[in-house]
This record gives C-alpha cells, structure tokens and sequence, in this order.
C-alpha cells in the first residue's frame, strides 16, 4: 500500500529558496480530485470508438484491508461484513462484462500487464483470488500468464495459500508493504505488525517463487533516525529484493511537528529530515546494485524485466475495474466517485455493489491537447530516464521547450535539468530528489483549481 497526497500547496521560488521538496505525489494526472461528475454519463462504447486496443493496461481495485494506515489516503475500507466480498466481485465481473461489450470485436484488446491493486488485494482469500482472476482472464480475455502481472499484497495477508493461487495464476511480481522493520516505527505510523511476522511473509513469498519481489519502506516517520532508516534498508536487502520502493511519509498534520511552537520551522525542519533519509536510502541501494528507475523505485540490476518494450504510459488505453480504479482513454479519464473518509467510502462500495448498469461512465476529467503534452511530460520526466524529445515532437509536433518555456527555464535555473537540449530532457540527481515539487508546477491552471475546489469527504 502506497501513501499518496492531494494536496495544491504553491511557494513563491527563487533559485534561492526554492519550493518545499514535498508537494504532491504525481503518480497520475490529473489527479481524481480533479474529476467530475461527468454529464449525461457518455457511453463506454462511443469512448473507446476509435481507441486503439494494441497495447492496454487492465487494472483491478480491492478496497478493503485489515486495518488502515495512519498515512494512508486510498481508497480503502477496514475490514468486509458477511458477504461484503463475494457482492464486490460480482459487481466487477459486470462491470468487466460491460467494458468488454463495449471495446467490440472489430480489434481484439491486446493487453500489455495487468496489476491487482487496493486497497490490499490479498484481503481476498484464495478462493476469491481466483474468481478475480477468472474474471480478468474470462471476461476481459487477459491471458494472465502471458503479460506482467503485479499484485500489491502486506505481510498478515500473504498467506501460503494466497501467494499460492497467485503464482500459480501467472503473478510475476509480489508488492510488500513492510513500511519499517522497526517496529516502533511502524507504531507511529500506525501500522502495528511485529518483525517476525514481517519475515514469515517474505519467506513465504521467496517459497511461492514469484520473480519479483518488491519491499515498499517509508522515511520521514516520527523518531526515525539514521540509523534506523539504514537498519530497515539493510533489513530489506537481506531479502535481496528484486525492487524497492522509499516512500517519503505525506502526514498533515504530523505529531512531532505540531508540537513545534513555530509551525513554518516545523516544515522545514521535517522537509530537511526526509531529503537526508531520502539521499542516505538513494546512495545505499545504489551502492548495492540497484538503478533507480524514479524519485521511489529502485530496481536491482539483474532483475527481470517487467513489461514490453512498447509499452507506453502515456499514451496507450487504462482499463480499470472497482469502484476506486481510473481508466483512460485518449480524451477522458473516468472512474467512480472519490472519497477518504471511511464513512463516505463505504457508501461508494454499495452502491458499487448495487450497480446493474455499468456501461456509462459517470466521473471523470476530459483531456484536452494541453492536458495531454503536461501528462505526457509528467509521466516521462519523473522517470530517472528522462523522456526523448523526439518521440515528445513526433507526438505534438512541437518542443517541450516551446510549450513550457517558463517551467523548465525555473527548473534549469535550480539545476534540477542536465545541461542536454537536443535529444533528452532529463532531470539532474537534485531534480529527480525534488520530483514532489516540480510534478505539480505543471498542472494547468484549471486542473489547480479543480483541486482546490474538491470538497474533502
């Protein structure tokens, strides 16, 4: 599980004082908050007229856990009443019956991975595991043991069982949310789970010969230290897993700092710790073979790969399933209702579970040329490989230089950009450090307003 923030926060910057490192986690855009209720509910089958079907993602969404992370804001339920589960999958296996009516027969879908997501998926138990499984593989015509297939899972729900139908149904990569080995640490996070537990789960995830592991940890939790950060990477490494993911801990407001008697010196001072433990985490994998892919991925040198080579973000099709998933199509992105709070949350979940119809799309953002060239760009240059300027002219028939001047002349300005301004744009070490800070500069000035709009519930 992957904490995540919606917060719009701006600072006025200078080269000098540039804005604060931790802003907004742009894993996608526009953000959700940003979506809505979407007129007259447009047809799922006059959206994807015209889509290309070559090169999909299908995504599935569990919203449930066992318990409920003190940083996290996903959409997420504690726990399922009698039944809860079993109406949930129904719903999706409609759901996947409509999505599939609507891609037609006219181009076979081809999907390029697959990722169960939550919410914890594992919450299912594993004959549920496989009835999600069959719903992908028989409705939406994914053959699961033929493309990536990425399953988030924590160590109380990694059972043998479990991990079992998973490898067996054709996972090739298990995601761990370990968040510390120190369990005081994960205390404060409020994530209680002991050591011993934690390791059970990663030796019976090595038993289940999935062929890639990955270990989510966080830095920036309350009393986390040098050498206690250092102690959950080493304890991660041990496991010689094939990624890792640093998370910097997204918490407003956070204990430790509200008792500071001066709020702004407060951030600051937290800003400085997470930057230390995000440089001393960065250098140590680094140093023990692993490249960094992003600001939070780190992937050993050896492992496998995991995924085509023409797979594309930016541009190829979204199909998700579950009422918290988002799909995309070239012109809208679309998903259900969004909330945080586990009352309202519940709501969403029955009425998900309610549904019949599911062949509109009911909330969603449209995606103009604009929104395209900053997605486009988001999703390339907060990679650690930077995104071609070729392949972004080919595209739009323009320069990023020429779309952005401002942007990336502030960027370059702070030394966040390496000096190439003919084939690559790509972010410095120090660039790539502050990717919180620089993925919101380019939201447009609708999307900002959108989020500051979004009535938390």
């Amino acid at each position: 599980m992957s904490p995540t923030i919606t917060s719009t926060d701006t600072v006025t910057d200078t080269a000098a004082h540039p804005p604060r490192p931790y802003q907004s986690y742009t894993y996608a855009y526009p953000h959700k908050t940003a979506y809505r209720p979407l007129t007259a509910g447009p047809r799922l089958a006059d959206l994807w007229a015209g889509e290309s079907r070559q090169s999909l993602s299908l995504y599935l969404h569990i919203p449930f856990c066992e318990v409920r992370c003190g940083f996290c804001n996903l959409f997420t339920r504690i726990g399922a009443p009698d039944g809860l589960t079993g109406r949930y999958l129904d719903a999706v296996r409609r759901q996947a019956a409509a999505v599939r009516e609507a891609l037609g027969d006219a181009q076979t879908p081809r999907f390029a991975n697959a990722a169960f997501g939550g919410g914890t998926p594992t919450f299912l138990e594993a004959a549920e595991l496989e009835r999600l499984c069959d719903i992908a593989e028989q409705e939406m015509g994914v053959d699961l043991r033929a493309v990536p297939l990425s399953v988030e899972a924590s160590p109380s729900t990694a059972t043998a069982d479990r991990l079992a139908v998973l490898a067996e149904r054709g996972a090739t990569r298990l995601s761990l949310g370990v968040q510390s080995f120190v369990e005081e640490e994960a205390r404060a996070a409020v994530r209680p789970q002991h050591r011993s537990d934690v390791e059970a789960a990663l030796t019976r995830i090595r038993e289940a010969a999935v062929p890639v592991l990955n270990i989510d940890l966080i830095y920036g939790i309350d009393g986390q230290t040098a050498a206690s950060w250092r102690y959950s990477l080493d304890a991660a490494l041990a496991w010689h897993p094939e990624e890792i993911y640093l998370y910097p801990l997204y918490i407003r407001p956070l204990t430790g700092l509200g008792r500071h008697s001066d709020p702004g010196a407060a951030d600051r001072e937290w800003d400085e710790r997470r930057l230390r433990r995000y440089r001393e985490g960065r250098d140590h994998l680094l140093s023990h073979g692993y490249e960094q892919v992003s600001m939070r991925m780190f992937r050993r040198s050896d492992a496998p790969p995991q995924g085509p080579d023409d797979y594309a973000c930016q541009t190829d099709g979204m199909i998700g399933l579950g009422c918290g998933a988002r799909s995309y199509t070239s012109r809208l992105h679309y998903s259900f209702d969004y909330a945080v709070s586990m009352r309202e949350i519940r709501g969403i979940i029955d009425d998900y579970t309610a549904t019949e119809d599911f062949s509109r799309a009911l909330h969603g953002r449209w995606v103009d040329e604009d929104e395209a060239r900053r997605r486009h760009l988001l999703q390339s240059l907060l990679q650690a490989e930077g995104m071609p300027l070729a392949e972004y002219r080919l595209r739009f028939g323009s320069q990023p230089y020429d779309d952005f001047p401002a942007e990336l002349d502030t960027l370059a300005a702070r030394g966040w950009l390496d000096d190439d301004r003919t084939h690559q744009l790509r972010l410095s070490a120090e660039g790539l450090a502050h990717s919180d800070a620089i993925g919101p500069e380019f939201f447009s000035p609708d999307v900002r307003d959108a989020m500051a709009a979004y009535e938390t519930k």
